[in-house]
């Protein structure tokens, strides 16, 4: 209080209250200043703090936290795995079927192909038969032409004997004015063939 009722002095006033407070302060807070956390005094309360938060944040990450995460990769590394083995399931499944698929396909290709040679070979003995019927048919056709014609030669043949022998009695009737005997035609058209 003494303080209080002394005037100050307009030039000593800031040194009197630095004074002041600069006794009081000290005498607060332990003395030395600074942070109240380096100060010995504190560091055993701190210490049990450290260690209670310690204890507890432990316990929590040890029976709550890390065994939720636990769960959660396992329930992961097990769904990937079925994942994995699915797919490789469908894709032998897809393999088989697309093997059956090039089987079924090779069968029907070679079906196809027996039953294009047989076809082939069928109408392959089908032409043979019509080319020997045809065959058959033009070569009797020639052996009657052949008869034919050698009749109508021979008989052409005959009837120049007989136009021949009348040529030449009319050439030698009028070359000569007489007509020759039939019988001496002959002998002569029978001596120039």
């Amino acid at each position: 209080m003494a303080a209080e009722e002394t005037p100050l002095a307009p030039g000593a006033a800031p040194a009197a209250l630095e004074g002041a407070h600069a006794g009081t302060a000290p005498a607060e807070h332990g003395g030395g200043g600074g942070l109240p956390q380096f100060d010995f005094q504190y560091w055993g309360g701190q210490i049990v703090w450290l260690l209670l938060i310690f204890s507890v944040l432990y316990f929590l990450m040890a029976r709550v936290f890390i065994p939720r995460l636990r769960r959660v990769q396992d329930t992961r590394a097990e769904t990937i795995a079925s994942a994995v083995a699915e797919a490789r399931r469908v894709q032998d499944e897809a393999d088989a079927q697309a093997a059956a698929a090039r089987s079924e396909i090779e069968q029907a290709r070679a079906r196809a192909r027996s039953v294009a040679a047989e076809a082939k070979a069928k109408a392959n003995a089908e032409f043979a038969a019509r080319q020997a019927e045809a065959d058959a048919r033009i070569a009797d056709q020639l052996a009657t032409a052949e008869t034919r014609i050698r009749g109508l030669r021979d008989s052409a043949m005959a009837n120049v004997g007989d136009i021949a022998v009348e040529t030449a009695g009319a050439m030698v009737e009028r070359l000569t004015g007489t007509a020759a005997s039939a019988a001496d035609l002959r002998a002569a058209a029978k001596g120039a063939a």
